[in-house]
Formats: C-alpha cells, structure tokens, sequence
C-alpha cells in the first residue's frame, strides 16, 4: 500500500489536499485536517510544521533523490543528459497523480503558493548546478543545462499529468526531443531524431 494511504502522514496529506481543493487553502483549518483524516491536532503538528507543509513537506525529498540520481549517472554522459536521467527517475518519489493535480489546482489558486512553488524549484536549481560543477562542468555550462532541464521538467510534468497512458520519463525525454529539434532550428519541431538521448529511453 502507498505510503499516502497507509499511515498517518499519508492520510493527512490526503485529507489536507482534499479541503484544500473543496474550501480553498485559506479557509481550511487543522483542525478540519485532522478531522476529516481520523486524527487530532497533535497528530498533524506530528508530521508537519503547518498547514503549507502538506504541499511543499516533500521538496526536501525530491530535491535529495534528483541529487542522488544525479550522482549516479555516469560520467561519460553529458551535462544536459545527465540531468534528464535524474529527471527521468523522479517519479519514484511523487506523490500519486491524483493528488499531484489537486496540489497543482490549489497552488496556482493561491499567489502565496505560487511563491512558495518558485522558492523550492529555485533550491532545486541550484542543487543541479551545484551537482554539475563536482561533475566538472563549467560555470556557465551548469547553469545553462539547468536551465534547459528546468524547462523541460515544466513541459514534462505538465503533460504527464494530464496524460493517462504516458510516464512522466517518457514525457521527459519527448520534450528534450522537441528542445533539441528547436536548437537545431527545426521550425515544426515534429521531425527528426534526437542526437544524444540515453538509449535506456529510447523507443
């Protein structure tokens, strides 16, 4: 069983999604939290620092297992390949799709979140660029391949979830295929192939 179903900080975040999406982040309380979770106030305070954590409590873990992933790619790969097969493994610790889409719906609802959204993807970007440099890219070279990763993840994550029949590393790559194709100043951005995609990915 998912780990959101199956204990306590999972049926919170659950419940906590839930309201937030019915009422609206504002008007949801704790208190309605726990309620609606089976649990008491105690219990929520247990898992999250307040009520903003439930959408952005999991940042932390993502932006450690990008790194992780990250530090396992090997060497030889370049910049931007390298990222896109952290990218392509992030799955691994996100939230159910379901969930995703309301955390998205309540978030872009709400400025405030909307900032809070941008100081997190902000943490990860320098984690990339930071992780890049002990791989032994230059400075301007970390940066700029973040910052194409970044955007591909956006594109990515945004077809993915509103695709049923499509993984969120197959959406990865397909939009480095469009980035690639651009650069290369392919107009239509729908032919050819994509030079330097890891052939794990391939179809």
């Amino acid at each position: 069983m998912p780990r959101w179903e199956g204990d306590a900080a999972g049926r919170l975040e659950r419940a906590a999604l839930e309201l937030f999406d019915e009422r609206g982040f504002d008007r949801t309380t704790v208190a309605q939290i726990a309620k609606r979770a089976g649990l008491n106030e105690r219990s929520f305070y247990r898992y999250f620092s307040d009520k903003r954590e439930v959408l952005f409590g999991g940042g932390d873990e993502l932006r450690r297992s990008l790194e992780q992933a990250l530090r396992e790619v090997p060497a030889d790969g370049g910049p931007l390949e390298a990222l896109l097969v952290a990218l392509g493994d992030a799955a691994d610790v996100f939230r159910p799709k379901d969930l995703l889409l309301v955390r998205e719906r309540v978030i872009n609802a709400n400025p405030e979140l909307r900032e809070r959204e941008l100081i997190k993807m902000d943490a990860i970007y320098a984690t990339f660029v930071s992780a890049l440099r002990e791989r032994g890219a230059d400075e301007t070279t970390a940066r700029l391949a973040t910052e194409m990763a970044i955007s591909i993840w956006r594109v990515a994550a945004e077809r993915w979830l509103h695709v049923d029949d499509s993984s969120f590393a197959a959406e990865v790559f397909d939009a480095a295929r469009h980035l690639r194709r651009i650069a290369a100043g392919d107009r239509t951005g729908t032919e050819g192939a994509a030079a330097g995609e890891p052939a794990r990915y391939r179809e």
